[in-house]
């Protein structure tokens, strides 16, 4: 399947689901889409055969800060699973928060095979309050370089820090909101 190309640009339009609803995904080891189930489908404005085989960031909102991917990457890849509110981009470019729950899928040997993913409808008072000033502010940081590696890890040591600082490690802070 050859790799669909994102072009839509932010609309600014927010999409919601029910607090009752669960988004669900599931991708190989390298992020590519295996299983979407139909409140991906709706809110994501995408059809299942559009979606099987393609990687889970073409619904990737251009806002969210890369230093969290890599922060859930790197701990869904070392076997933990990971909570993270997340920002994603429906194909028209209108936009939907949720509270991702990630874990990695592991096979009867304990070898990770792939990646499993529950999205809730996210707290707006916490999004408002903590979490979309604090990705504004880790935006900054990853565009304050002309080199995008860089900008990345420069936010994420600054992340690190306010977290050291608050005496708090990522998962406890984001259980803590």
């Amino acid at each position: 399947m050859s790799e669909t190309k994102v072009t839509a640009n932010p609309t600014g339009k927010e999409r919601h689901f029910k607090p009752e609803e669960l988004i669900v995904s599931k991708t190989d080891l390298k992020g590519r889409i295996i299983y979407a189930n139909d409140v991906f489908l709706r809110l994501s404005d995408y059809r299942e055969k559009d979606v099987l085989g393609q990687p889970h960031s073409i619904i990737r909102h251009p806002d969210m800060p890369r230093c969290i991917f890599k922060l859930l990457w790197d701990d869904i890849a070392a076997g933990h699973e990971i909570f993270a509110y997340v920002v994603n981009m429906s194909k028209n470019g209108d936009h939907y928060w949720v509270l991702a729950h990630v874990t990695p899928s592991f096979d009867q040997n304990g070898k990770i095979v792939g990646y499993h993913s529950n999205r809730r409808v996210a707290d707006p008072k916490v999004l408002r309050d903590k979490i979309i000033p604090l990705y504004a502010e880790l935006r900054q940081i990853e565009n304050s370089t002309a080199n995008r590696r860089d900008g990345m890890n420069a936010a994420v040591k600054a992340l690190s820090q306010k977290l050291s600082d608050a005496g708090l490690a990522y998962d406890k802070f984001i259980q803590s909101l």
